[in-house]
């Protein structure tokens, strides 16, 4: 069967499926927003027209921009793949659930059953529930988001790069062929170059149906896009469209699914109650050049804890909700999105600890609103925690550790990438964010109890979620799952 055959068939599947979903009373109904989520991979702070991008175009998201509101010090936990996308989906730092770094196709860990998703939150209030796009929290079938509370699921189960062919070594390597998945079942056991120009234009498709089979009801789609991380592609609506190359090109083709959703959620009549989030799950992968994105003026990239690395561009939109045309500078994170959420249409929040707390003040844009966090912590590669920020989004603490990092050095070009410096902060240094979002200038000496106070949450921090740098166990970590736990 054709995917375009299929994407028809599936739809039925996905009014099945929002049948099954119980009854929602009008009163309940009219007071719990639709919720789209929508999440890329490898977008740099920089890739939005209204942030800044230079050689394209995104006028979709600069709409959404000027009908909703702009954060500019929005923030993913950590700057990779698996362990961001276990922050948005639980509330908590993915080190405390055992997701770190991405999580390859022979992972034989992933999400634990025990943990709460958005969608399994949702699902308390009679919310249908769908994902379109990466999951990349665990590829054997009982860690899939189908175990998760998602009802329907199309796409992939980790990167787009996790494949045969190995752009860097131009060889061939272990990977097992990049499958497509609807559910449970291998819609391809193997996607080509030719597939995956398709892969934004299917995704898309596939959350308008889901919008459309869902109108009657309230919803949380996940829309999870594989670009722009590398290997490039897209589809030839927009092959060689922009300025920019390849790269743009992908962008511009996000922009457009981003239309195609916002333009489905008004035709069914759903535009007065929306929740849509933009964002993406780190920042972009410099060592590609021309085939990564930009993090302008913020310095280094994905898989760094500088600025470039975890700040990423956000937009919310909800009409009579989010003020529209706004901007705000207040410091939040994709932890935060969880209890929120919950807030707003009155769930209950897991029994166990997570990290996010509730930011719909800041969202919302309520006069004197404050960040209720004292501050956040960045960990990286295998549980380090590389740096600290106040909850006010003002001083930023890098502690000691290695970093990848390319400087002023430029990528690589056209999928080959340049390799890394290993570069060694031997010290702590304190940046003023307000003033030096660039971090360019290290003020610890001048400000010596604000340093003080950030090491003293770090201290907290590396006794509750531990530390290999410095040798600590956490005590509040809980154990991913695992296929050895599987009966």
């Amino acid at each position: 069967m054709s995917i375009r055959r299929f994407l028809t068939a599936s739809a039925a599947a996905c009014l099945f499926a929002a049948l099954a979903v119980p009854a929602v009373a009008a009163s309940e109904r009219a007071r719990t927003p639709n919720i789209v989520i929508i999440f890329c991979d490898d977008l740099g702070y920089a890739d939005v027209g209204c942030f800044g991008a230079k050689g394209f175009t995104t006028p979709h998201l600069d709409r959404m921009a000027a009908e909703g509101r702009k954060f500019t010090n929005f923030h993913v936990p950590q700057p990779v793949c698996s362990a961001s996308r276990a922050g948005l989906l639980t509330g908590c730092y993915p080190n405390r659930i055992g997701i770190h770094m991405a999580l390859g196709p022979a992972a034989k860990h992933g999400l634990a059953d025990g943990e709460m998703t958005l969608a399994e939150l949702v699902k308390q209030k009679g919310y249908a529930t769908g994902i379109v796009g990466k999951w990349h929290l665990g590829s054997r079938p009982q860690f899939l988001p189908t175990r998760h509370g998602f009802d329907d699921y199309f796409g992939l189960p980790y990167s787009n790069d996790m494949w045969p062919f190995n752009p860097e070594a131009k060889t061939t390597n272990a990977w097992p062929p990049l499958p497509l998945l609807d559910g449970e079942k291998r819609v391809k056991a193997g996607l080509t170059h030719e597939d995956q120009e398709q892969l934004t234009t299917w995704f898309t498709e596939r959350a308008v149906k889901f919008i459309e089979a869902n109108r009657e009801r309230p919803f949380f789609l996940y829309v999870a896009h594989s670009m722009p991380h590398v290997p490039l592609h897209v589809s030839g609506k927009f092959k060689g469209k922009s300025a920019r190359g390849l790269y743009g090109d992908v962008i511009m083709e996000i922009d457009w699914s981003i239309g195609e959703i916002l333009g489905a959620v008004k035709k069914q009549g759903l535009d007065d109650n929306p929740l849509v989030i933009f964002t993406s799950d780190n920042g972009p992968w410099l060592r590609f050049g021309n085939h990564g994105g930009s993090a302008k003026p913020l310095r280094e990239g994905k898989g760094t804890c500088w600025e470039g690395g975890t700040r990423v561009p956000c937009l919310m939109r909800w009409p009579g909700k989010i003020p529209a045309g706004t901007t705000s500078g207040d410091m939040m994170m994709t932890i935060d999105l969880f209890p929120t959420v919950a807030k707003l249409i009155g769930a209950e929040l897991p029994r166990h600890k997570i990290d996010g707390l509730d930011v719909w003040p800041l969202i919302a844009g309520q006069r004197g609103a404050k960040n209720p966090h004292d501050a956040y912590a960045f960990y990286f590669e295998n549980n380090e925690l590389q740096a600290v920020t106040d909850g006010g989004g003002r001083w930023k603490l890098q502690l000691p550790h290695t970093y990848r990092g390319l400087g002023s050095r430029p990528g690589g070009t056209n999928g080959i990438p340049v390799n890394y410096d290993m570069v060694k902060l031997k010290g702590a240094e304190l940046f003023d964010l307000h003033n030096d979002v660039g971090e360019k200038t290290n003020v610890a000496a001048t400000h010596p109890e604000t340093v003080k106070r950030l090491e003293a949450f770090a201290g907290t921090m590396r006794e509750d979620l531990g530390d290999s740098l410095t040798g600590r166990t956490g005590r509040g970590v809980r154990e991913p799952g695992r296929v050895a736990d599987v009966k």
